[in-house]
């Protein structure tokens, strides 16, 4: 019988190369072990990219900067068992953050799958509730589509991770390979066009407002809408904020942009919420570290959400004014009514309230206090921010220094700050700045670290040294867990129980065993110079920073407390 143009013979290992390649994907971040050794045998037969890290949850959180960085889909490898559980971390900040990845991991054969055999975990029932959507393939026959469908769900609509759990047996079964060229499946349809109408009512809620305010979100980088967004606020002249995960959307020295809002927000911005008589939550998800007390926030503005996901809209925050839909459509559609009005209109009724904002600026500018003989967090930002290249991007870890990294550093483009905010993951920064390298090697790419974020996945320096990639690493060193110890400093009357960390690990050296560089400043008289020496080295680069131990950072809004209610210390510079 002759064969259907575009089928072949191919193995399970195979198909699933054949299907990466398809989807265009350039790289893989993975970790071999039994269950898909079939499929690590094709990859070395293929010469296909394979990136080896030291564990399988830098595997995830690298393929998920990779991910961010570009606005591809990243994509991971584990075995069964241990190895895919060890992605679950990984998994978890990539969803809760909506990062398209497609996570393959192995399973036992077929024949062994539910009597406790040896590495066999349930990985799809584990991982139900962290993904998107998952599958677990026991059939060669449909391992193709399955693949198209993972690719498909993880990049339409609100992005996330997708998993496909392939038993070890289908990979080596032989089936004729067809990659379908489209899928259609019952139930999943991503709304990408809304209502028109509803698009219309938030253009004459804008009319009537006096005091807007624009929420920008991670949502408006991942649909790579910045543009539009910037376009909005030029034109009509409105103010706007943004969450942790929406910095870089608008530049931070745009007149218009106030700054982050919530728990570390700026002063202005903060305060914006409690005057605002109109704001826009654009591809945001309004949660507890935005909000404080809920029922305090935004209390006498009218709340309009755009959201592509309708399940995010009044889950936190109730939505007067709703539009439902891709940004890419509800943002043209809002810039194309606004121009209606010829722009000094806007200007003219806006530029008020905008003035008022700035005097809030100045009022309590972000500053710090310089202590004598201290290298001091912020001016480590600041100098960072200074002097590394306009596209750089920064990705940090999670704790003390991802806040400054916030407030301090001036973000100029979308997708240059790569940081874990939904689940805020300790061990991060290292291995995800990996993936952003890898992803745009044109590029410098810097780290900011504390000494306990990076201790959790310190390996990934030999990583960095085996693929000479020159990711600049900067560890802000204090002792301690910063942010926890801030908490107890704070609110539980300085008992540092288990923060306090003397470790007696000397990172340069450690960081030298490895094969990358190590540098260190405990002066700020040599802070700017080391700074510079580490940026313009070629290969990769860790230096320690020794800041003080006991440093805040401000402002903070206490857990339960409204946005107005900041603790603002001293803020003089």
């Amino acid at each position: 019988m002759e064969r259907q143009e575009g089928k072949r013979p191919l193995n399970g290992a195979e198909i699933v190369i054949e299907c990466l390649k398809k989807e265009k994907v350039e790289f893989v971040f993975g970790y071999p072990g039994g269950a898909v050794l079939p499929l690590y045998d094709a990859l070395y037969l293929d010469g296909f990219p394979h990136i080896l890290p030291k564990h399988e949850q830098t595997a995830a959180h690298a393929a998920d900067g990779y991910a961010r960085a570009t606005g591809r889909t990243g994509v991971c490898l584990a075995t069964s068992g241990p190895g895919a559980t060890n992605l679950i971390t990984g998994i978890a900040t990539a969803y809760m953050d909506s990062v398209p990845m497609v996570i393959i991991t192995g399973q036992v054969i077929v024949p062994l799958i539910g009597r406790d055999s040896f590495q066999e975990a349930d990985t799809s029932g584990i991982t139900t509730p962290i993904t998107k959507h998952n599958y677990l393939v026991k059939d060669v026959a449909h391992l193709a589509r399955t693949l198209k469908e993972a690719f498909f769900i993880a990049g339409s609509g609100r992005p996330g991770p997708v998993l496909v759990d392939i038993a070890r047996d289908v990979f080596v079964a032989v089936t004729e390979f067809e990659y379908p060229e489209t899928v259609c499946l019952k139930g999943y349809t991503p709304l990408t066009v809304g209502s028109e109408d509803s698009v219309a009512a938030l253009s004459a809620a804008l009319q009537a407002a006096a005091k807007p305010l624009f929420f920008i979100g991670g949502g408006v980088n991942l649909s790579d809408t910045s543009p539009l967004m910037r376009e909005i606020l030029d034109y009509t002249g409105a103010p706007a904020v943004t969450s942790l995960m929406g910095y870089g959307c608008v530049a931070n020295d745009d007149p218009h942009f106030f700054g982050m809002i919530g728990m570390h927000g700026t002063y202005a911005g903060n305060l914006s919420t409690k005057a605002a008589d109109l704001l826009i939550g654009c591809g945001v998800r309004f949660d507890d570290r935005v909000t404080g007390l809920l029922e305090d926030f935004a209390t006498k503005a009218k709340i309009a959400h755009m959201d592509i996901d309708p399940a995010e809209i009044n889950k936190n925050v109730v939505a007067d004014l709703k539009v439902v839909g891709d940004l890419r459509w509800s943002l043209q559609s809002l810039l194309r009514r606004l121009k209606e009005i010829p722009r000094e209109k806007w200007r003219e009724r806006f530029d008020p309230w905008r003035n008022q904002m700035e005097g809030w600026r100045q009022e309590q500018p972000l500053g710090f206090t310089q202590r004598n003989n201290y290298v001091m967090p912020q001016a480590v930002i600041g100098e960072l921010s200074r002097l590394a290249d306009r596209d750089a991007v920064l990705v940090t870890d999670v704790g003390q220094h991802q806040m400054w990294a916030a407030q301090f550093f001036s973000f100029k483009n979308p997708r240059t700050f790569v940081t874990s905010g939904g689940l805020g993951t300790m061990g991060f920064g290292l291995p995800a700045a990996i993936g952003v390298q890898i992803g745009c090697p044109g590029r410098q790419v810097v780290c900011v670290s504390g000494d306990g974020g990076f201790m959790m996945n310190c390996q990934e320096l030999s990583t960095l040294a085996d693929l000479s990639l020159p990711v600049k690493l900067f560890i802000l060193n204090n002792r301690y867990l910063g942010m926890v110890a801030q908490w107890q400093r704070n609110f539980f009357g300085g008992r540092y129980a288990c923060s306090y960390i003397p470790t007696k690990t000397d990172f340069v050296r450690l960081a030298e065993s490895m094969g990358v560089r190590g540098l260190r400043v405990s002066s700020p008289a040599l802070l700017p110079e080391t700074l510079r020496e580490a940026l313009d080295c070629d290969g990769p680069v860790l230096t320690e920073i020794i800041i003080p131990e006991d440093e805040d950072v401000l402002p903070m809004v206490p857990a339960g407390a409204r946005l107005d209610q900041m603790i603002l210390g001293g803020l003089s510079r």
